[in-house]
């Protein structure tokens, strides 16, 4: 049993490099496009961290509007 489960290994060892080497080529492949969607979401992040800023403004702004009415009103 042991003879001829040493026989058949050779024969396996160029099919299971081959899987081996597509999988690597798909780590390879998947590694690449995580590295482009994570410099997308830092560009993304820093164009909503300027969008804060401007609806911080807003909100500030509108709350000074609103403020002024409310004692000019009262």
């Amino acid at each position: 049993s042991t003879s001829s489960r040493l026989s058949t290994v050779p024969s396996q060892k160029p099919r299971q490099l081959s899987h081996l080497h597509s999988q690597l080529a798909q780590l390879t492949a998947h590694v690449s496009d995580m590295e482009n969607l994570l410099r997308m979401t830092a560009v993304q992040a820093e164009s909503m961290r300027g969008l804060g800023g401007y609806v911080g403004g807003m909100f500030m702004a509108s709350s000074k509007v609103l403020g002024e009415e409310t004692i000019s009103g009262g």
